[in-house]
């Protein structure tokens, strides 16, 4: 009797002791399965995620707009998938603020016309007005306005190397002021806004800024009624100052690729409707 006993007693002592050891091993397997599977739910919500689409308004690289919702279903921009542009606006006046009064433009009322701030997105305005320039002119620099090599200039803004503004007459204290470098400057030597560009661009380009104020040059959008309230856009949101000429093509603009054209509604042949007006003149 003692000869199964005991074999009986040790066995039962050897599958506890077993059992123990695999209850213990369990919560610890389960943890880390569960640390795995919360360790990939993000990088599955990621890829699930929807990628961001930025577009840009009238010039690549200094206008883009972040496509987002401004309400459930109706996006603040929608871009095109050919060109990168944006096509039209859910809320144009989206980040607008009333632009300062400006000369010729007196009759506007406040608040109609509205203007998009540039600066906040200039990658070196603060650097430029604070750290670099600090409201002095800095020791060493040339007293003429002859044009002279500037290394760390040219290394932050690589167009300056080269500047085609002015065919080589002008340099970078024509149109910047000498110790508030975050600003423009205006024949009288006082500071304009760099959001104020078209202020700037007047001083030699008075034809452009005269049709920019009657709305022959440049662009808008919002109310398209002669007192309604519109976002203008000023000079640098379309023209690069310091490449203007754009290169070897020496002409404003780089062409872009055309959009392909809109579908005919159903049982349409042509587009010739759109030669008559609604209104009878």
């Amino acid at each position: 009797m003692k000869r199964i006993v005991w074999p009986a007693a040790i066995l039962a002592l050897s599958g506890a002791f077993l059992l123990t050891v695999l209850a213990q091993d369990k919560p610890a397997s389960a943890a880390a399965s569960g640390a795995a599977d919360a360790a990939a739910a993000p990088t599955a919500a990621a890829a699930s995620a929807p990628a961001e689409v930025v577009c840009f308004e009238s010039r690549k690289g200094a206008t883009e707009l972040t496509q987002r919702e401004i309400q459930p279903g109706l996006p603040n921009v929608k871009c095109s998938p050919t060109t990168g542009a944006a096509l039209w606006y859910g809320d144009p006046y989206d980040g607008t603020v009333p632009m300062p009064k400006t000369a010729g433009l007196e009759k506007i009322a406040d608040g109609q016309a509205v203007i998009r701030p540039r600066s906040t997105k200039l990658t070196f305005l603060a650097q430029c007005g604070t750290a670099c320039h600090n409201g002095t002119y800095p020791k060493g620099f040339p007293k003429d306005k002859h044009p002279v090599p500037i290394p760390t200039m040219e290394a932050m803004v690589p167009d300056v190397k080269d500047l085609q503004h002015g065919r080589g007459r002008i340099w970078c204290l024509d149109c910047h002021h000498n110790t508030q470098r975050n600003m423009l400057v205006d024949h009288f030597g006082e500071p304009i806004s760099i959001d104020q560009s078209q202020m700037l661009c007047g001083k030699c380009h008075g034809d452009k800024l005269r049709d920019w104020r009657d709305g022959i040059h440049g662009k808008r959008i919002g109310d398209f009624t002669s007192t309604g309230k519109k976002r203008w856009f000023t000079c640098t949101e379309c023209h690069n100052p310091h490449n203007v000429q754009d290169g070897d093509r020496q002409r404003g603009f780089i062409a872009l690729q055309p959009e392909t054209p809109p579908q005919l509604p159903r049982g349409m042949q042509d587009a010739k409707f759109e030669k008559t007006h609604a209104i009878g003149h």
